[in-house]
């Protein structure tokens, strides 16, 4: 005899309530965040460095370019820049069309020719960065700019400002356990997030040929941080 759904359901629903459940299967838990922060002084630069220059034909600017690049490398190797600390980073040859208003564009011929090339660098000394630009632009570099700084050993910089972020999302679930009446246990995961702020950047404007004297420059510090989730189980206190 095949017994009804409802008769099939009861018997289900009784078995259910007859099964224990264990609180240590679903263990209750207060979860916070901590923070902390730190300042560091930055240890590397990187400037971007170029040159351009404009001629009749192709040949004649991109000739005029190689050599004025060469003296900026130059000049960088004998400031005691590493060449594996110097690469570069664009290097183009384009048409340089009539402005005049008086054809249309489709009849403006092109009148020279610009080649330009940048180098990007970097200075493992960050107190060096003023007279590497005026290396850069006594050489021949007629823009100069995009400067940043960066703290190289920023996560074990860190480790101390974890501990800080820890006590600090204890310190909160203390708080909250103490207001819910419930006893702090175990910390039952711990998930780090944050990090160092993104680097300081600065644009300087094209540089002139020769510089009156070294352009000042304050690389000041970064404010690295880190933040930390917490799940930290309780119970109840006991009478």
């Amino acid at each position: 005899m095949m017994k009804s759904p409802v008769t099939l359901a009861a018997i289900f629903a009784v078995a259910l309530a007859a099964t224990p459940v264990f609180a240590d299967d679903f263990p209750s838990a207060i979860s916070v965040s901590g923070e902390a922060t730190i300042s560091a002084a930055p240890d590397l630069a990187h400037i971007d460095a170029g040159v351009a220059n404009d001629a009749k034909t192709a040949k004649e600017a991109s000739d005029a370019n190689n050599a004025a690049m060469g003296k900026v490398l130059l000049a960088l190797k004998g400031a005691g820049i590493d060449e594996k600390d110097y690469q570069t980073s664009r290097l183009s040859l384009q048409p340089m069309y009539a402005t005049s208003s008086k054809v249309s564009e489709s009849q403006r011929g092109i009148v020279s020719f610009r080649a330009s090339n940048r180098v990007t660098v970097r200075i493992r000394d960050v107190t060096k960065v003023a007279s590497v630009i005026d290396t850069l632009v006594t050489a021949g570099a007629n823009d100069v700019g995009n400067i940043s700084f960066e703290v190289t050993q920023a996560s074990k910089l860190l480790d101390g400002a974890r501990e800080q972020a820890l006590a600090d999302a204890r310190r909160k679930a203390e708080i909250y356990a103490k207001a819910a009446g419930v006893t702090l246990g175990a910390p039952l995961a711990i998930t780090e997030g944050g990090g160092a702020v993104p680097m300081f950047k600065a644009r300087m404007a094209p540089a002139p040929m020769a510089a009156a004297a070294p352009v000042p420059i304050s690389p000041g510090e970064e404010t690295l941080s880190v933040s930390v989730s917490v799940s930290w189980a309780i119970k109840a206190k006991e009478q």
